[in-house]
């Protein structure tokens, strides 16, 4: 019995690690995605006294991916609406180009500014509208969510990796007398300190595999029946296959730090 708590209590640290790394990668997938998002519903409007393309807008400022025209049809049409003396191709004449800028990532308030310092400084610009409102309030809301994630997935990896130390220690104390026989046999640190971690590595694929488990199953059951269309048209991004290998590496890296620890913290102890 003492020997199955011992196994939980290793277990479940080592599992809130990669809890925390999976759902770090997840959540790194979702906001990419929606940052993507992002990028593609805004635009910088730009008024320009001649026709420009979109290798033009990006020399003015490499972030500027494609320039769309703004069809002027309907701009002329409502301005020539119950005028009688003016035909549209003097309204075409006078009136300026309008476009539409893609870019070619999401930039935040800093980033945008710039690239409308830089359209004003051209002499065939007339006029940037960058949204400035809108762009600040959709960006702050993007990083404070990243951010809070961020802190807590790292918060809690910290405190799981301690634990899964302490544990360790503990698997060091009950192998005491067995790592003393080996001391005198002349065996290596790393070599007495064998045993804990064939223990520490059966329960790390454990973990891994409830692991890849739960977010297999996020992905292909809860999702697809879940109903919700945003989580139906993203699950993709709930796991995806390289996950294993980077749960499996980050079980095994975990392992091999934590028993060369403990074996140093022994030496030290043996030395003092």
């Amino acid at each position: 019995m003492k020997s199955i708590k011992n196994h939980v209590m290793f277990i479940l640290p080592l599992l809130a690690i990669l809890l925390g790394i999976e759902s770090f990668m997840v959540f790194g997938r979702v906001t990419a995605s929606y940052g993507e998002n992002l990028k593609e519903a805004y635009t910088i409007l730009v008024v320009t006294r001649k026709p420009m393309d979109t290798q033009t807008f990006h020399q003015i400022d490499p972030h500027i991916e494609r320039a769309v025209p703004v069809e002027r049809a309907a701009i002329v049409d409502q301005i020539t609406e119950g005028m009688t003396n003016v035909t549209t191709q003097e309204i075409l004449e006078v009136l300026p180009r309008f476009y539409t800028l893609h870019l070619n990532r999401y930039l935040d308030s800093a980033g945008v500014e710039a690239i409308k310092k830089h359209l004003i400084r051209h002499p065939d610009v007339r006029r940037v509208e960058t949204f400035g409102r809108a762009h600040n309030a959709n960006y702050n809301l993007y990083m404070l969510i990243r951010t809070a994630l961020w802190a807590f997935v790292g918060f809690m990896i910290f405190s799981s990796l301690f634990l899964v130390l302490k544990q360790m220690e503990i698997w060091q104390l009950e192998h005491k007398e067995r790592m003393l026989v080996m001391e005198i046999l002349g065996a290596s640190g790393m070599l007495r300190s064998g045993v804990l971690f064939r223990i520490a590595l059966t329960d790390a694929l454990v973990a891994a595999v409830a692991t890849i488990g739960l977010f297999a199953f996020l992905r292909y059951y809860w999702a697809v029946h879940s109903k919700i269309d945003l989580l139906i048209q993203k699950r993709a991004l709930l796991f995806e296959y390289q996950d294993i290998a980077v749960l499996l590496g980050v079980s095994v890296v975990i392992i091999l730090v934590s028993v060369v620890f403990v074996a140093h913290n022994l030496k030290e102890v043996r030395d003092a």
